[in-house]
């Protein structure tokens, strides 16, 4: 039953990861469902203007501030709101396994936003829901510091593909030590038997969002990445989620 359990949260999570906001838009409007509330407000389908990313940067960058907010909390919620559902169904049944299944379910949802099958599998980068991920741990500890060490990375670099980039490596290893350390925490309340797959799991997740960074590495090395700031170009490189 446990691999059953593992593999519903995973499927569960990438049906939320595929639901962006202009599902609701387009069925009322019968528009394309690929298309972005955001954009269809503005009457442009999102990837298909500046890095071609259907994440917040990205909406950022091309539709301004208000667009690429709404775009964020849009894409973080739908994780938030998946793993507690998780916490939900699982924390009477199986309470020792239920943070390992909320971390399934985060990695289904990010999935589903990175890879959606009905938009040829193009789809943002997952930080914006990576953050839901983050938040779903419902550990101060990590979601604390990850926020204020973002904010002073892209605050003082501009770059938000670094500050991301940093975020899933701080995010991993803090939940690896703490887990660690006391993985029956209240906060975690993890038997000790699914402490290493938990933290492997939550590194392949970390590690997909660095992996679809992988562009934006090259050109911070380079030093010819966007800075957040920047004229909006619809030819703009590749941008971040």
């Amino acid at each position: 039953m446990e691999i059953l359990y593992r593999i519903l949260c995973l499927i569960g999570g990438y049906a939320f990861g595929l639901f962006q906001t202009a599902y609701i838009i387009g069925k009322i409007h019968h528009i394309d469902i690929r298309q972005y509330i955001i954009g269809k407000i503005h009457h442009i389908d999102i990837r298909q203007y500046g890095s071609g990313n259907s994440g917040a940067t990205n909406a950022l960058r091309v539709l301004g501030k208000k667009a690429g907010i709404m775009v964020y909390f849009g894409d973080c919620l739908k994780c938030v709101i998946a793993c507690l559902i998780t916490r939900l169904i699982f924390r009477q049944l199986v309470p020792d396994m239920t943070l390992l299944l909320v971390i399934y379910t985060g990695l289904g949802v990010v999935l589903g936003h990175v890879f959606p099958f009905y938009m040829g599998f193009k789809g943002g980068k997952g930080i914006s829901a990576i953050s839901g991920a983050v938040i779903s741990l419902l550990d101060l500890r990590i979601i604390i510091p990850c926020l204020i060490v973002f904010i002073l990375v892209v605050a003082i670099s501009r770059y938000v593909s670094l500050g991301s980039i940093v975020l899933m490596l701080q995010m991993w290893i803090m939940y690896s030590i703490f887990v660690i350390i006391n993985p029956m925490h209240s906060i975690y309340h993890l038997g000790q038997q699914y402490v290493a797959e938990s933290i492997i799991v939550l590194g392949c997740l970390a590690g997909l969002a660095i992996y679809k960074h992988k562009t934006n590495i090259v050109r911070l090395i380079h030093g010819q990445e966007n800075k957040l700031g920047q004229k909006k170009q619809e030819a703009a490189t590749e941008e971040n989620r």
